[in-house]
């Protein structure tokens, strides 16, 4: 007989609230080991007593097959020379530590698993039809977590008591709703009601019926709207198919343009509404169960199958034309809380399905806000009373050349864990905050062999935006139990994440040389570094709207060689003026003019035929001329993304931006119209270059393309198809210049980063091109392309040059 053995095994990662000590539980006795799993400040630590054999078998089960919502970070193993009196194998309870930083990477919100859903779905079951129903595989964790370890007592469940029913499938090891932490059913868990604005007429969750369900069906049949508590926040919810009723909430909203959202039954509703890859479909049905930007179809009155039943509804699916006017795509997803599943299941029509929340403010998470602040929006209120302790909205992504690219980092994928390869952190008094930009914010956390970063928060131009950023620093830090020794944070002196961090270094003395600035655009490429763990340098192309560049000037169309030392700019668009600062933002024909300024007389410019010009009148122009010659409350700027602004005023896409990204969904959809369509006679159009030599960075003349373009568009009368040819033309003319760029560095890896490349056709065919080159591109994963996955590459520098 062999000796017995013991060891201690930490396992690090997402393995708290994902089911793994059951399933440690259960591997034990199947493998006759003695010894205990807990739950720590660690993560999970198993102490196993056996065969050798065995426990070599148990570990490699454990890292090939874990729990299907766990991720395994690290295995340590630790062999003990003394054995203990194990008589069984046990699961005791959690303890925190207060003497380190907690180790445990938190899961994300999940969607209701496939045996939830049958549970709800079965008349025989206890849970049959039950808005709350979850398991250790599905359900809430991120947004009802209140501290570590991730036991009941520390979420937002420590109110309701246990049934002898719940408490015995709890305490369980054989059933999957063992430590499930939300586990409820409808005699001890969280209740809906209904609350009719003004009226005040609310009803309790009835055991036999779902009275408050049912009276919100009818009110959104009615054509009214209502807004619904989901996993992290309100949805602000109307009938998608009812024109009336999404034109109400665009006015009631004052969201005149914004696309909105849909909620479809199930994939086979999805597929009557968007076309898509088999990967779309892949990720929109994935756990995370993300919005997914896709393909509109179009209901047509020909013999196309566009919009037609495939066998599973009763016909085709006409969606009001308002959710997202004037672009090509949708963003469609699927229920994902078994209140959602009972929701569409009584309505069997998709339904818009929105963030409620104030224009430019954080999602809102509890009735008496949505009563204060929308009360004028909706008509009714589907609320129950789990509270959610962090607030989380809804992720948005979407897939290029097979890859997913992730718009907002939010429920489903946030927190996400990175866990170092090797670790830069091990000294416990080095950690780092990283606070994000101005615009999408996130924020991210350095410390041990993690790298963490927070659901988005949002654009922080408002005091309430400001105060919801404090409460995610202030999460992640109780969480951890986390005081940053570093700080670093963005260039740009007026974002209030910058003025944050240099107030907390001056009221926790922290030396000048631990709160570090970084550029904009370095840190986008920086994030994609991060995400691939890479050090070494790379070929970064940094396109955006707005980012202070260390010259003063609004940069955005950056050509860099970087890696985590520091960068050098290879090419970039020329500068131009934006006329009146931030204004010229919010009203792009003033950058239209300011190009055309650069290549025109103003009289010639007062004849142009642009509905923009004309409607500010000759007095105006004349103004902003004169504002422009003597560079008079004029900022400097180089950014793509106020390219595509100019743009599609020219084109008459658009008179001021209704929202952000708005122009370069309009020249996408134009462009793709036109690739659709015959061949044209090429246009007279080119991208110079100003400069291009060895020792200054190549300069793409902005103006001089831009007035080329107008003056196609003028000349044609703006004819629609050749409007289309132009956008067509703005965007490969771009591609074809980043891929000379390429061409010089064959040997680097590429990444595209910024908010222009969530344009698809762009990215598209910039990734077409190096495939063609061989030429490497490293994607940006599920860090977020845009200003959300600045906070990332922010940590990525610092964690190099911590003094």
């Amino acid at each position: 007989m062999k000796p017995l053995q013991q060891v201690t095994i930490i396992v690090k990662g997402i393995v708290q609230g994902v089911g793994f000590r059951p399933f440690v539980f259960r591997l034990a006795h199947q493998l006759t080991l003695l010894g205990s799993v807990l739950n720590n400040h660690l993560g999970v630590t198993i102490v196993l007593k056996g065969n050798s054999e065995q426990i070599e078998q148990f570990i490699d089960t454990l890292a090939k097959s874990p729990p299907p919502l766990a991720r395994i970070d690290a295995i340590e193993v630790t062999h003990q020379t003394q054995l203990s009196l194990f008589d069984k194998f046990s699961i005791i309870e959690s303890h925190a530590s207060t003497d380190e930083h907690a180790n445990v990477a938190i899961s994300a919100d999940m969607s209701i698993c496939r045996d939830c859903l049958n549970d709800i779905n079965d008349p025989q079951n206890r849970h049959y039809q039950y808005p709350f129903t979850n398991c250790t595989n599905c359900g809430p964790r991120y947004t009802i977590i209140n501290a570590l370890p991730y036991d009941r007592c520390n979420t937002a469940m420590a109110d309701f008591e246990m049934c002898e029913d719940c408490h015995a499938a709890y305490t369980n090891p054989m059933n999957r709703r063992y430590h499930a932490q939300p586990v409820s059913c409808p005699h001890c868990g969280p209740q809906l009601t209904f609350s009719v604005i003004n009226a005040r007429a609310e009803c309790l969750y009835d055991s036999s019926m779902l009275i408050a369900l049912e009276q919100a069906v009818e009110m959104i049949n009615r054509g009214g709207i209502i807004a619904i508590k989901g996993l992290g926040g309100f949805h602000l919810v109307c009938d998608a198919t009812n024109n009336d009723a999404v034109a109400a909430l665009r006015e009631r909203k004052q969201r005149l343009a914004k696309p909105l959202a849909i909620m479809v039954t199930n994939l086979a509703q999805a597929k009557l509404c968007v076309s898509g890859t088999e990967t779309e479909w892949q990720v929109l049905t994935s756990p995370e169960k993300p919005i997914t930007l896709m393909t509109k179809r179009v209901v047509s009155n020909d013999n196309s199958d566009n919009g037609k039943d495939d066998g599973s509804n009763n016909g085709p699916i006409i969606l009001s034309p308002l959710l997202a006017p004037g672009i090509d795509r949708l963003g469609v997803f699927l229920p994902y809380t078994p209140l959602h599943h009972l929701l569409m299941q009584r309505l069997q029509k998709p339904i818009v399905a929105t963030s409620a929340n104030r224009s430019g403010e954080p999602i809102i998470s509890n009735q008496a806000d949505i009563e204060q602040y929308l009360s004028h929006v909706v008509d009714g209120i589907l609320d129950h009373n789990r509270p959610i302790i962090n607030a989380c909205d809804d992720s948005v992504v979407q897939v290029i050349d097979g890859q997913l690219q992730v718009i907002r980092l939010a429920r489903g994928y946030a927190p996400l864990t990175i866990n170092l390869h090797t670790p830069m952190l091990s000294n416990s008094q080095n950690s780092v905050l990283a606070v994000g930009a101005q615009q999408k914010n996130t924020v991210a956390f350095g410390f041990a062999d993690n790298l963490i970063v927070s659901p988005h928060i949002g654009d922080l131009f408002s005091l309430e935006a400001e105060q919801y950023f404090s409460r995610s620093l202030a999460t992640f830090k109780r969480l951890y139990d986390f005081s940053p020794s570093h700080i670093v944070h963005d260039n740009h002196p007026r974002y209030a994440p910058t003025q944050w961090a240099e107030n907390y270094q001056s009221e926790h003395h922290l030396l000048p040389s631990h709160c570090i600035g970084i550029q904009h655009h370095f840190a986008h490429v920086l994030s994609v570094m991060a995400m691939h763990q890479r050090t070494e340098q790379v070929l970064g192309f940094s396109f955006d709207g707005t980012g202070l560049g260390d010259d003063g000037a609004l940069w955005g169309s950056e050509v860099m060689l970087a890696d985590v030392n520091g960068f050098t700019t290879v090419a970039h668009f020329s500068c131009f003026k934006l006329i009146g600062g931030e204004q010229a933002i919010k009203h792009p024909v003033r950058i239209l003019l300011a190009l055309l300024f650069e290549q025109m007389p103003l009289e010639q410019v007062l004849l142009l035929p642009i509905a923009a010009i004309a409607d500010l009148g000759s007095k105006t122009v004349t103004n902003l001329y004169q504002l422009w010659r003597n560079n008079s409350h004029c900022i400097e700027c180089r950014s793509v993304g106020r390219l595509f602004d100019a743009l599609a005023v020219a084109l008459g896409f658009i008179g001021s931006s209704q929202y952000e990204g708005q122009a370069g969904m309009m020249i996408e959809t134009a462009a793709n119209a036109y690739n659709c369509k015959s061949n044209i006679e090429p246009l007279p159009v080119t991208l110079n270059t100003i400069s291009d030599t060895d020792s200054q960075p190549i300069q793409w003349h902005s103006s001089d393309f831009i007035t080329q373009l107008v003056n196609c568009s003028v000349e044609s009368s703006h004819n629609p198809l050749i409007n289309q040819q132009i956008c067509w033309h703005f965007i490969n003319a771009i591609s074809q210049q980043l891929d000379r760029i390429g061409q010089q560095y064959p040997q680097l890896p590429q990444v595209f980063c910024g908010g222009v490349f969530q344009n698809k056709t762009l990215l598209s065919q910039c990734i077409y091109d190096c495939k063609r080159g061989q030429r490497q591109v490293l994607p940006s994963g599920h860090i977020p392309i845009n200003d959300g996955g600045i906070a990332l590459g922010q940590l990525w520098y610092a964690i190099h040059h911590m003094a």
